[in-house]
């Protein structure tokens, strides 16, 4: 079992920036893969970043590349989603969840835990 708790969501003017942070706990985090996705209302949940525990690589959705970082401190067991130059379009509810199902990092079904998700909202 693997509990993932989410927090930094909020309200932000385009071109701001937010930190989102996911608390994870019941599994060796430092040897879990993790992924941040989103939902925006009326649209389907997207793929937005991945972080792979074994060599600390990551990959992001082109719509946040060159915006966004995902990050993790092993010892806090915490994954991090640094969010820069925001725009409107990147409102959604914004999901950690841990790779735990194999298949392509890019699907949620390769997800088996995911948190309660954060709001993130950004104004025009």
């Amino acid at each position: 079992q693997v509990q993932l708790v989410e927090s930094g969501g909020g309200l932000v003017q385009a071109g701001g920036s937010l930190r989102l942070s996911c608390a994870a706990s019941g599994r060796t985090f430092s040897s879990t893969s993790m992924g941040w996705f989103r939902q925006a209302p009326g649209k389907e949940r997207e793929f937005v970043a991945f972080s792979r525990w074994s060599d600390g690589s990551t990959r992001y959705a082109d719509s946040v590349k060159g915006r966004f970082t995902i990050s993790r401190d092993n010892a806090k067991n915490t994954v991090y989603l640094q969010m820069n130059s925001l725009k409107p379009e990147d409102t959604a509810v914004y999901y950690c969840a841990a790779y735990t199902a194999g298949g392509s990092y890019y699907a949620s079904a390769g997800y088996g835990y995911w948190g309660q998700g954060t709001q993130v909202t950004v104004s025009s």
